[in-house]
């Protein structure tokens, strides 16, 4: 006798061995038995013929960490079979908090998708308050780097002092051992790309001695050759002496086009030598970004207020404009076709969302990097761009290599709730206008399009790289796979149909063909609708 019953499925099990036909019996939120069950009952029986039953998919990074206090379903994720977020990444996470009352402030304005009242300190507060809260999806956390600097003050563009090398290395290691994943930079995003290679490796040591924590980088960009980010990575891991995961992995420098196998040397050469490197990639040829990541270093200390105020000025306009051209690629021209408004904070540039900066200049008749500039002080610092700076080729070379998982880059949200019609208000950015569509097709996408389509990856590949190979990067000891013993977050599809349907012109639609989706064992996706369940939680590290 089973709470649930799964019968007559196609068991791919998350290991990457061949698919088998078996039931599945779930009792008490785990997987109770795998095999044919044909005596067993249950209360609720579900005939999988024609499915696959998959362990829950593990979105290996999303920026989800707040988004589900407003918006709980995490529909976005959910209709794709996702069960778990990891979050923290690029540098960001909404901890630890600073002690000192004004830099706290400066800090809660930075996050978007929350309630001004929200009042932890370090990530054991967040989790009870999410826990709390009730959200959909799991969320395996992770602390960002740059919250770290802005906790201890050092929103500069200068070295730690001693003293405050310590306090960040002491705040690293307390979100380490309070159920942190791993560290991670955003070293194209201030205050965490003033971060030198050493400063790195100092702060990363301290995550050293705790088992299975990581180091993750979304890496820098202003750099002589497109290897030479991966081998800063490499060169932090080996140095601080932890695996190393390397955030979504694309060659962005047009020039390189086509170059995925010197990229992926520099793993494979890390990895034969005996570091534990992997890294994450999304099925599409186009970022989500800002505008504002392309101008120097030095423009954007401070936040997006000091931005303004430079750009107001016109010698330092002038000198911004000048080194923004300069740092594209070695002076390369900065193809402004291809960055697509993809939000506007405002209603004056609400029409412009899906237009090219390329194009707001033509329409506007002003020179294209000038136009760019405005649009940022128009816009209070920052411009939500998709850009189509990737190449198919290198999306394919990239998923098909051993040391490959995948992550949305996106954030979990309903299309219809709270955060969907913030439009104009300055946070909800990426999530009004017209969002990437990895938020709502990154892995049906996968499993359509690469999988049964242009045959890139084999099923089990491809479910390996969704759920077991990232539950052995989280060291997740009872997740990830299709086995006895483990908690049920399930994902059930049909390998025939299962297709994303968003697009860069309408991103916010459901795909199809992903009929159920169990988190511990109780539905959230049941006949393709959401059933408004809650019961993720956050994970923690160790456990």
């Amino acid at each position: 006798m089973f709470d649930i019953l799964i019968t007559n499925g196609t068991v791919v099990d998350g290991t990457g061995r061949p698919r088998f036909q078996a039931d599945v019996g779930i009792t008490g939120g785990k997987i109770d038995a795998v095999g044919s069950l044909g005596a067993a009952e249950a209360p609720r029986t579900i005939d999988a013929t024609g499915l696959v039953i998959a362990p829950g998919f593990i979105d290996m990074h999303s920026h989800s960490d707040t988004t589900m206090l407003s918006d709980p379903s995490g529909d976005s994720k959910a209709y794709q079979g996702v069960t778990t977020e990891v979050t923290g990444n690029c540098s960001s996470s909404p901890y630890p908090v600073a002690a000192d009352p004004h830099l706290a402030e400066y800090q809660r304005s930075t996050w978007p998708f929350l309630k001004p009242d929200w009042d932890w300190t370090d990530l054991d507060g967040w989790a009870e308050y999410t826990n709390s809260s009730g959200i959909s999806l799991n969320i395996a956390p992770q602390v960002g780097q740059g919250e770290i600097r802005k906790a201890v003050g050092l929103n500069q563009d200068r070295p730690p002092t001693t003293d405050e090398m310590k306090e960040m290395r002491r705040l690293a290691a307390e979100a380490i051992e309070q159920g942190a994943f791993s560290l991670s930079t955003g070293l194209t995003i201030v205050p965490s790309s003033f971060a030198s290679t050493d400063e790195l490796v100092e702060l990363t040591e301290a995550i050293s001695p705790f088992d299975g924590a990581f180091y993750v980088t979304h890496s820098r960009w202003r750099t002589a050759d497109h290897t030479d980010a991966a081998k800063e990575a490499i060169e932090i891991g080996r140095r601080a002496g932890v695996p190393i995961q390397y955030s979504h992995m694309a060659i962005i420098d047009p020039r390189a086009h086509g170059d995925g196998a010197s990229m992926v040397a520099v793993f494979d050469r890390a990895r034969d030598e005996g570091l534990d490197a992997t890294y994450d990639m999304y099925p599409y040829v186009a970022a989500g970004s800002g505008v504002g990541q392309l101008l120097p270093e030095w423009s954007m200390e401070g936040g997006n207020e000091e931005v303004v105020r430079r750009l107001r000025d016109p010698e330092t306009r002038r000198r911004i404009a000048i080194e923004t051209v300069e740092g594209f690629f070695s002076g390369t021209p900065i193809p402004w076709d291809t960055y697509m408004v993809s939000d506007a904070f405002t209603a004056a540039n609400a029409g412009n969302i899906g237009r090219s900066v390329a194009e707001i200049a033509e329409m506007r008749g002003t020179d294209v990097l000038e136009t760019a500039l405005t649009l940022l002080i128009e816009e209070g610092g920052d411009v939500p761009t998709t850009v189509f700076n990737r190449n198919e080729g290198d999306v394919r070379f990239f998923m098909g290599h051993e040391a490959a998982m995948f992550g949305s880059d996106g954030y979990a949200f309903s299309p219809t709730g709270p955060l969907a019609t913030a439009s104009g208000d300055h946070k909800a950015s990426h999530v009004s206008g017209k969002p990437h569509p990895r938020n709502y097709g990154t892995f049906p996408r996968v499993l359509g399009r690469y999988v049964r389509e242009q045959q890139v990856l084999s099923l089990e590949s491809a479910v390996h790289k969704m759920t077991g190979f990232p539950a052995q990067r989280l060291r997740l000891k009872d997740r990830g796979l299709v086995q006895q013993g483990f908690v049920a977050d399930l994902t059930l599809f049909n390998p025939d149909t299962v297709v994303d349907r968003a697009t860069f012109d309408k991103p916010s639609q459901f795909p199809d063909g992903i009929p159920y989706v169990f988190v511990a064992g109780e539905a959230i996706i049941f006949e393709g609708k959401h059933t408004g369940a809650t019961p993720g939680r956050v994970l923690r590290r160790g456990e």
